[in-house]
């Protein structure tokens, strides 16, 4: 009998501890944009979808990790079951939404048209009919000018990489990038390569093709992480985490998601 009870114990406190395991989160992302995401030369992940994710992790009691993909193949790898969240600056979109969940917006960032400064561009499809205009594949920026710019003469060229898309406005193969304007800036315009580029005109408006803001991506149907992450990020946003981490990495962009 003295040998069960201590067998029981054991079995007690075994259970015990696996109760108050760490769940392993995956994310999801696609670390060639900065500063977003990225790879500095010491190969290590870094940026602000980084820093918010751990932060997350922390506030929900997860262990991180992280599985890099294109973004165009964010959305099908999670579906395969590869991470559980996509966390790489995804915007909620009616669109997306059809396929995947999302959790609560985190964070919202403008959407801007970065061209050669003194050539008059605007953002629109008339001042662009003629142009070519490089976008991230997969991404809305890709959706929005395929609808609002390519029928009227402007040509879209997507890349899975947005800094091929630098490249080749550096080398004048393109005329110009929509992007969110925080990677625009830190990701071209703040390092040599993108003197003489600015942005041109006001930010791109259409709630139903560039969303709501931005959140983690989920499988249909995953109510338990929702309900977990949706209460850890409002952890963050409560807290001030949010709010630090943008003016550190986009300063004086309001990231605020409307109430």
């Amino acid at each position: 009998m003295k040998k069960l009870n201590v067998l029981f114990v054991a079995l007690g406190m075994m259970t015990s501890v696996h109760a108050f395991a760490q769940e392993t989160l995956r994310y999801g992302l696609e670390s060639q944009y900065p500063p977003f995401e990225s790879r500095n030369a010491q190969g290590e992940l870094e940026g602000f979808d980084i820093e918010l994710g751990k932060a997350i992790c922390q506030s929900g009691n997860f262990k991180c990790s992280w599985v890099e993909s294109s973004f165009d193949a964010l959305i099908p790898a999670l579906q395969a079951k590869k991470f559980d969240a996509i966390n790489s600056a995804m915007n909620i979109t009616e669109a997306r939404a059809k396929s995947i969940d999302f959790t609560k917006p985190i964070y919202r960032i403008p959407t801007m048209l970065v061209a050669k400064e003194g050539q008059g561009l605007l953002p629109t499809a008339a001042s662009l009919k003629g142009k070519n205009i490089g976008v991230l594949q997969g991404s809305i920026q890709e959706t929005y000018a395929k609808k609002h710019w390519e029928p009227e003469g402007v040509t879209v060229t997507s890349y899975q990489d947005q800094n091929q898309v630098y490249n080749d406005m550096v080398a004048g193969r393109l005329d110009g990038t929509l992007v969110m304007s925080a990677a625009g800036q830190s990701g071209f315009l703040d390092k040599p390569q993108g003197k003489g580029f600015a942005f041109v005109g006001k930010p791109v408006e259409d709630d139903t093709i560039l969303g709501s803001g931005i959140g983690f991506g989920l499988r249909k149907g995953d109510a338990r992480l929702k309900q977990e992450l949706d209460a850890a990020i409002t952890k963050v946003q409560t807290d001030g985490t949010v709010t630090k981490l943008a003016a550190k990495f986009f300063p004086g962009i309001d990231v605020s998601v409307a109430k």
